[in-house]
């Protein structure tokens, strides 16, 4: 994913020269062929997330689209009176992208887990939330948010993450995409783990449970109107991300539910505390209950064992 977006914003660099890099001092190597090419367009401000995203609302406020990258854990929790004050309140044209989404950095532990940040962020107002699950979607993710005009805040996964898409597809802010149809469960998800929620819905298939997979991309603002059809055509929901349970997806899905007003089977799966252990990616979502497994579980559980 990283790859795809720093392709993406070089050649957004080249043909728009109010394009800006700024860097907390992560990533520095990776920005090498952006510094190299376009060094009046890079700058790296240290680690001092604060001020690079004060400097970035400054340049916006100048008529220049920063995209201020760093570690998402250390962008939504060291600089958020940033992002509120100097971002959000202001509206300015600030894209904020955040590496690391969830618990892909599975290996350093919940320093560097980024899996409250939404339940921090979804509350400021102007700004819009973009969780892609794979390299195609971040590109598309990018563009969209260069062509915004106001803040966003994108959060990128770093596991390699394979291409879920087969084809080309209209990618939208705030209108989700249904990746497979299906009438008796619906799994609504997000970034990295949509691939593993892929899998698990051709194996129910074989056991003739039909699964709608819903891959909503962008959580604010949240497309209220898939997940209504949904529950009036499937009448059960389930949704997993690898963020807490509180404030996340899962939150902004149940929000939908209780407005709507009607009985609907709901499952929320997602993280119950800090993340436990160390290892894969897909270990450390055995570990904490959102793994394989345990959303084919949830699954046979909500079409009644």
């Amino acid at each position: 994913m990283r790859t795809a977006y720093l392709n993406t914003l070089h050649d957004l660099a080249e043909k728009d020269r109010r394009v800006f890099a700024l860097l907390a001092d992560n990533g520095i190597i990776v920005y090498d062929r952006f510094r190299q090419d376009f060094p009046e367009q890079f700058l790296n401000l240290g680690i001092s997330e604060s001020n690079m995203v004060a400097a970035a609302a400054g340049m916006a406020n100048q008529g220049k689209i920063p995209f201020a990258y760093t570690i998402g854990a250390f962008l939504s929790f060291r600089a958020l009176e940033f992002i509120k004050n100097d971002v959000c309140l202001q509206n300015q044209n600030v894209k904020l992208i955040g590496t690391g989404a969830g618990m892909s950095y599975s290996k350093l532990g919940p320093t560097h887990h980024t899996t409250e940040d939404l339940g921090v962020l979804r509350v400021l107002p102007n700004l819009q939330i973009i969780t892609p699950a794979s390299p195609m979607e971040v590109k598309k993710a990018t563009l969209a948010a260069y062509e915004h005009v106001g803040p966003v805040y994108i959060r990128l996964g770093t596991n390699k993450e394979p291409e879920i898409y087969q084809e080309e597809y209209e990618f939208r802010i705030g209108e989700a995409v249904t990746l497979r149809e299906g009438a008796d469960v619906t799994v609504i998800s997000m970034g990295t783990i949509l691939k593993d929620v892929m899998d698990v819905a051709r194996q129910m298939e074989g056991e003739h449970v039909n699964v709608r997979v819903i891959n909503m991309h962008t959580i604010k603002p949240l497309d209220r109107n898939i997940i209504i059809k949904a529950i009036e055509e499937t009448g059960k929901i389930v949704t997993i991300e690898d963020h807490s349970v509180i404030g996340g997806l899962g939150s902004a899905v149940a929000e939908v539910i209780a407005e709507y007003g009607r009985p609907v089977k709901f499952i929320r799966m997602g993280l119950q505390g800090f993340t436990q252990g160390y290892g894969t990616y897909d270990q450390v979502r055995d570990l904490n209950g959102i793994g394989h497994a345990d959303l084919y579980n949830s699954i046979h559980n909500i079409m009644g064992g």
